[in-house]
Parts: C-alpha cells; sequence; structure tokens
C-alpha cells in the first residue's frame, strides 16, 4: 500500500539568505577602531600633564603587597 504524501501550497525559500547588510560589519569595526584609538592614544589627553598623585598611589600599593 503506497503512503499519500500531502503537499504543501504555500511557497517555502529553498536556502537560507546569510548574506549580512553592509552596515553589519562596518559598525563594529568602527567601533573597535575607535576604542583601541581611545586606548593607545592617551598621552594626547588635556589631563595628562597633571601631577602624579595616581601613580605615587598605585606604586606604594605595588610596594606594600610586595612585602
Amino acid at each position: 500500500m503506497a503512503a499519500l504524501t500531502r503537499t504543501c501550497d504555500r511557497t517555502t525559500p529553498t536556502g537560507v539568505d546569510t548574506r549580512l547588510p553592509w552596515w553589519a560589519l562596518a559598525l563594529p569595526v568602527a567601533a573597535f577602531t575607535v576604542l583601541l584609538l581611545l586606548v593607545t592614544g592617551p598621552a594626547e589627553a588635556a589631563a595628562a600633564g597633571g601631577d602624579d598623585g595616581i601613580g605615587r598611589f598605585l606604586q606604594l600599593i605595588g610596594q606594600t603587597l610586595a612585602l
């Protein structure tokens, strides 16, 4: 006895479209570039010429923990 198969009247796509829009790649690249420039260029900051209070504080903590 043959089994009946049911056919669907709806048209279904045969493949999945995996292409991304241009901005899906451009926005993360731009954000990464901006953050990388912010991290690597702190010497140009306006507040970089201040006193060395935080540096001395971190050095003191480092010396205390090394005991």
